[in-house]
């Protein structure tokens, strides 16, 4: 899809998206006033705005309700606004910060993708759930969360209530990392470089990996949308991959290729983060641009957009997460049954500890 018909889409969507929008931006504004009558520095830090949008969100939707006009606005800012705001995190860093992070973390990527691939596998073997459906649990825990279980599935063609079980799966373990994370990093103290390594490597989707950075520190958000961009850009080698194991019969991979397009398998949302982070490096390297926004010289003009447009990103990603607690159903999640639910849980677990171990081991912290 270019990106002419990409705008076009996204323009269309934004009628019918206009109340759901209103609610999810008043979320999102009454959790950062919540989070600005806590007193303590350090509470204040434990407590993210990030973490009582996701909480109040989840509220209104069990607790009080969602109206069907406001579903395809929370849908929305989901999928557009969250991507909206990691695009202008590019302008955050320099594409040397982005490579420098993003290669040293690379291979402790791709050894907790085998991991996470193979423990759900075994995983689903013991407790005999559909291996199909063990495959979209790793996959979903290893690379990109519900993205990646949706792109993967019609290549190993999997069932529509494996998809779903997936899917449920996937979303209880992002909403718990959001919560637990922050919380474990502060009691290990873990520094903002190795905290921003393991919630982009260990933590599911990009909206909860945007979550769980953004509620540890403002570096650790850089850290873990760098990490996280980059298992993004494994999804398309692995779908191939996965899709030979399972030993596609000729239709199947006929529909496959008809289902799956370059968009899905490289997100547009990774590359127009690179893009900006090549112009926050252009505008250094000839001087229209400050090296550091809060020190910003004689470029106070330049220095005062990229701080609005950080600005921006973050309450951007703020209503993306008030969205993600708006547009989950504790019922739907109730239904996941125990054995998936313990397979989810084994993997995201041991992906969780080993990630951590290796990142300490390795010395990236």
């Amino acid at each position: 899809m270019s990106a002419l018909s990409e705008f076009k889409k996204i323009i269309q969507e934004l009628a019918p998206a206009s109340a759901g929008l209103h609610l999810v931006i008043g979320v999102a504004l009454v959790a950062r006033f919540l989070h600005g009558l806590i007193p303590a520095p350090t509470l204040s830090k434990s407590i993210s705005e990030i973490s009582i949008a996701l909480l109040l969100g989840l509220y209104v939707r069990n607790a009080l309700g969602v109206a069907p006009k406001f579903e395809a606005g929370i849908k929305f800012a989901l999928q557009r606004v969250l991507r909206f705001g990691i695009i202008l995190l590019g302008l955050r860093l320099s594409l040397q910060d982005v490579f420098a992070v993003g290669v040293s973390a690379l291979l402790i990527v791709v050894a907790c993708i085998a991991i996470a691939l193979t423990l759900a596998a075994i995983a689903g073997r013991v407790f005999q759930i559909p291996p199909r459906l063990a495959a979209l649990i790793g996959v979903g825990t290893a690379i990109c969360g519900n993205s990646a279980i949706v792109a993967t599935a019609p290549a190993i063609g999997a069932k529509e209530d494996e998809v779903g079980f997936a899917i449920a799966t996937i979303t209880l373990f992002g909403l718990l990392a959001v919560i637990f994370y922050p919380l474990i990093g502060q009691f290990l103290t873990l520094s903002d470089r190795a905290f921003g390594m393991w919630a982009g490597m260990a933590v599911n989707d990009t909206s909860q990996v945007v979550a769980v950075g953004a509620a540890y520190s403002a570096a650790s958000l850089n850290i873990a949308t760098i990490v996280k961009l980059t298992r993004n850009t494994l999804m398309a080698p692995l779908i191939v991959l996965m899709g030979l194991l399972f030993n596609r019969n000729q239709n199947a991979g006929d529909k496959s290729r008809s289902t799956l397009s370059l968009s899905k398998l490289i997100p547009w949302f990774v590359l127009g983060f690179i893009a900006l982070s090549l112009v926050r490096t252009l505008g250094i390297a000839i001087g229209v641009l400050p090296q550091n926004v809060d020190q910003p010289g004689n470029l106070q003009s330049a220095a005062a957009l990229l701080k609005f447009l950080d600005e921006t990103a973050k309450f951007a990603i703020l209503a993306a997460l008030a969205s993600v607690g708006l547009g989950t159903n504790i019922q739907t999640l109730r239904g996941i049954g125990l054995k998936p639910f313990v397979v989810g849980l084994c993997v995201a677990s041991v992906l969780a500890v080993v990630s951590l171990s290796l990142i300490l081991i390795a010395g990236l912290g």
